[in-house]
Parts: C-alpha cells; structure tokens; sequence
C-alpha cells in the first residue's frame, strides 16, 4: 500500500507542471514558450517513469530506452546551450553606432494597445532618433490578427507624436515575419533612394538581435545590432529561450 502511494504521489510533479503550463498558456499573454517548456519537462519525466516502469519486467529493453532518452537529451542540452550563447553574444548589440538607415522590427498589439516588447521597442527607437539626428527610421510590420492597424502605423504614430519628425520615418506595413521585415525594407529603402544600402541598423529587442542579423547577412547587408532593453526578467527569460527554436528554425528552413 505505501508503495502505491508513492507512485501515486510521484506522479504529481508532472501534472503540477502540466497544470502550471496550463495555466501559462491559457492565462498569462506572452509565456506560450515556457508553457511548451513545463509540458516538455513533465512529458520527459513521465517518460522515464514508464521506463522504469519496464524494466522491471524487461529489464535489456529498459535499459537501452533509459540510455538513448538520455543521451538524446544530453545532446539537446549541449545543442540548446551551444545556441544560447551565440543568442547572449549578440544581445549587446552596438547601441551607439551611427547608420544611414534603421529598421524597428514590429510586435504584437492587443487590439490598439501595443504589447510590452512593443513599447519596448517604440521607447528604444525614440531614444536612438532622438540621439542620431541624421538617421532615416523605417517602420516595419503588418496587421494581424487582432490588431486594429498595421504595427508600422502605430509606431510611426507613437514616435512622431513624441516630437520625432514625420518625414524621417517611413512605413512598411506589409511584413509577417523578421525576413519579410528586412526583405521589404531593403525594397523600400531601394524605392526611395535608388540603391540598397550595405549597412542597416536593426533595433529589437536584445534577444532577437543575433537570429534578424543572420537574416540580415541572408539578404546580403551588414547588420547593425541596436537593442531595445526587455524590462521584466521573466519575459527576458522567456524569449532568450524561445529563440532557441527561432534559431533553429532559421538554420533548417532558412527564413
């Protein structure tokens, strides 16, 4: 009987992380990543609870099964780790470096109010501006779902309402995604000025910059890194590790 009930019992790390995913997703706007997190982590525990679970009656098949979950995990790990730290390396970005042209990548609004990476990105752009007087500002992103106009046209309406003149911004409100971001601004630079610039100041958030800079070196362009501070620390932690997989993603699919 105390045997069962330490089965039972063991049984709640899982479901406690599972519910607290849950709760994550469904709950708290922003955390879908760390919610994919504790599901992972409570699927992997469970694993190995049914493993052990086999070998107590096939003991060879256990074992072997024990051994390649956990080196695939291992190999996960180093993988994950290995990523992270060219993600940090870049976060830095060059905050004071000056540049003809700059992009503020676009992020979520909640109808018509922005999201806080958004703000985020909006307060950075303000200050860089501000700052570097000679430097052309393109606005890029699209409207989703949900949003009452285009990402771009809130910015350019934010940043021109805080005293940063209308005609050195430009809108780009036809992107989806950090590679048409880039792809349509380099066309619209190309449109307004007649050439392509080799250079362009990207500003985002600091955990975005390394994967839009590899993106950037796609397009065939130098990036320039300008990071906008992600303020909370939970957030922070939550997006360094979602970028894991947008890195991966753009290193197997190429966008």
């Amino acid at each position: 009987m105390k045997k069962r009930n330490v089965t039972l019992l063991k049984w709640l790390i899982p479901i406690a992380l599972w519910l607290m995913g849950g709760l994550l997703l469904f709950a708290v706007p922003g955390y879908s990543f760390s919610a994919l997190i504790l599901f992972g982590i409570g699927a992997l525990i469970s694993c190995y609870y049914l493993i052990a679970a086999l070998k107590r009656k096939h003991i060879t098949a256990g074992k072997v099964l024990n051994l390649s979950l956990t080196v695939l995990l291992c190999l996960g790990l180093l993988a994950a780790g290995m990523t992270e730290g060219q993600i940090l390396s870049a976060a830095q970005g060059d905050p004071e470096a000056e540049c003809a042209y700059m992009v503020v990548l676009g992020a979520g609004l909640h109808g018509s109010t922005p999201s806080k990476i958004l703000s985020e990105r909006i307060d950075a752009a303000y200050r860089y501006l501000s700052a570097h007087p000679g430097v052309q500002c393109i606005v890029s992103g699209g409207q989703g779902q949900g949003e009452d106009l285009s990402e771009a046209q809130y910015m350019y309406n934010a940043l021109t309402a805080r005293g940063i003149d209308p005609a050195r911004i430009w809108i780009e409100d036809q992107s989806t995604s950090t590679w048409e971001n880039l792809q349509f601004t380099l066309a619209l630079i190309e449109a307004q000025t007649g050439q392509r610039p080799e250079a362009l100041g990207i500003l985002s958030n600091e955990f975005h910059l390394y994967r839009a800079g590899l993106i950037a070196q796609q397009c065939g362009i130098t990036p320039i890194g300008i990071p906008a501070e992600t303020t909370y620390i939970s957030l922070r932690i939550n997006y360094f590790l979602r970028e894991i997989a947008g890195v991966w993603h753009f290193w197997i699919f190429g966008d």
